[in-house]
């Protein structure tokens, strides 16, 4: 299997060379050069992996037709280290929590971090460990977070050999807890630094420092954010584990409501779809930052600067430039890598944003990739929120409340709707109060986090300055 830019740059790339890539030297991302296709037989082989042997076998499966330069025994060694009970907390890694008849919640959030962000980052600490060790190689890895993909990066990465650690994140922007949780860490491998401004700040500092290739390469920096496609690539898994929980054979279509703000989260679903899942819906979820909702319902993309991105109270969707969204357009527009490039290399960068209403590929968007998307505000949050708890006894956290609420739109005959959970409650204890009237319960390991002495650095939205940053400190 062979990697190629989205913006078409010549070379051809193993799994493990891009692994501690990050963004390809065009400034494309990478995506296989085709999706393998699971036919029923091979699907109903997987169902009974999943439910015989677990997770990590079907981890395993997955990413074994995608990796072919990793020795299959390591390969299988990585996702049974990975995926275990003790870490996740169920023997099935993702159990899918029936709401009603119509409706249910995958639970992606026991992992150290309590988000979803762990299923992937887990493994890829494990990735990135093995490989440097052969390599006998060091990675600085450079990211962006708007909450969650900094903690599941940190405590996926801390300790690891080889590896150093630069977390951005938008100074102010995230829950008191998601904060605690990062700046908290005192391991000598990890640096925190809070900008002033955006999470889109963060992600442009990301992408701007990797398209820097002298320094990318003289300071060997690589990212976790999920323009990584090993980390998309991990998430793919969960949507098999899934789509078997809901269904009681492969003849069955199952819907996923994904909140989405990067889009790499429902990205890896259409990864699955595109594989031969059967999947009726991918309905993106997003919040008063309704950058994707307006393109999937208009075609127009069309990003906002920091002063018109909202901070809302499901902060970690609070962005408005969605870095994976390049690779679903690569695939919508037939893999035309130049048509690519002219668009979010050109009149994204000049204009701020592109069209695609007009193109007969739009058109197909539904019926042939199976998306639709909608948005909630704050008061429809909160009123999800209320109200899954005291019908069902679930409390969820806004994230997922987001995807609850556009979920419910999309509801069909005879198909589960199947809505990701990215986060548990504690991580945003302010906005459950406001919807419940109680805070949320603290797992005993985080009861004393946000009392914890904090480490980080302040500065401003300048890649320039995050540069000197990671000089001075791999020096």
């Amino acid at each position: 299997m062979f990697y190629i830019s989205t913006r078409g740059h010549s070379v051809k790339k193993k799994f493990c060379d891009i692994l501690l890539e990050g963004l390809a030297p065009d400034g494309g991302l990478y995506l296989p050069e085709y999706y393998p296709k699971i036919h029923s037989y091979e699907l109903q082989r997987l169902r009974d992996i999943y439910f015989k042997k677990g997770y990590a076998y079907l981890a395993f499966e997955i990413l074994s037709v995608y990796v072919d330069d990793i020795p299959r025994d390591d390969l299988l060694a990585l996702c049974t280290k990975t995926y275990t009970e003790n870490i996740f907390g169920s023997h099935l890694i993702t159990p899918l929590r029936k709401l009603d008849a119509n409706i249910s919640i995958l639970a992606l959030s026991n992992g150290p971090t309590l988000a979803f962000k762990d299923m992937a980052m887990q493994l890829l600490g494990n990735l990135f460990e093995y490989e440097l060790l052969r390599k006998n190689q060091q990675l600085n890895i450079l990211g962006a977070t708007s909450g969650d993909t900094g903690s599941a990066a940190e405590y996926a990465m801390r300790g690891k050999k080889g590896v150093r650690v630069f977390m951005t994140s938008p100074d102010g922007r995230m829950s008191k807890f998601q904060k605690a949780q990062m700046f908290s860490l005192m391991d000598a491998n990890i640096f925190n630094i809070a900008i002033q401004g955006v999470f889109d700040d963060c992600q442009d500092i990301v992408k701007e420092v990797s398209s820097d290739l002298e320094f990318k390469k003289t300071y060997k920096i690589g990212t976790v954010n999920s323009i990584n496609w090993a980390r998309l690539l991990a998430q793919v898994v969960y949507y098999f584990a899934g789509y078997f929980q809901a269904t009681t054979d492969n003849n069955q279509l199952v819907s996923f409501s994904v909140p989405s703000g990067n889009f790499g989260n429902v990205c890896a679903g259409h990864v699955a779809k595109m594989m031969g899942l059967p999947v009726s819906r991918l309905v993106v979820a997003t919040n008063e930052n309704n950058v994707l909702d307006d393109f999937f319902k208009t075609g127009l993309y069309k990003v906002r600067n920091s002063s018109n991105t909202y901070e809302t109270s499901s902060p970690s969707m609070d962005i408005s430039k969605a870095s994976n969204f390049e690779r679903f357009i690569f695939d919508l527009i037939g893999r035309d890598a130049s048509k690519t490039a002219e668009l979010f290399s050109k009149k994204l960068q000049a204009h701020g944003e592109f069209s695609l209403s007009d193109h007969p590929e739009f058109s197909g968007i539904r019926e042939d990739y199976g998306f639709v998307s909608g948005h909630s505000n704050h008061l429809q949050r909160l009123f999800a929120i209320k109200d899954t708890f005291e019908k069902f006894g679930e409390l969820i956290d806004p994230h997922t409340a987001d995807g609850l609420n556009v979920a419910r739109q999309f509801l069909e005959d005879d198909i589960p709707m199947v809505v990701l959970e990215t986060a548990l409650p504690v991580k945003f204890s302010d906005v459950i109060q406001e919807a419940i009237g109680a805070v949320p319960p603290t797992p005993d390991k985080y009861k004393d986090l946000e009392n914890c002495a904090l480490r980080f650095e302040s500065m401003s939205a300048d890649t320039q300055l995050v540069k000197k940053f990671i000089a001075e400190h791999c020096a």
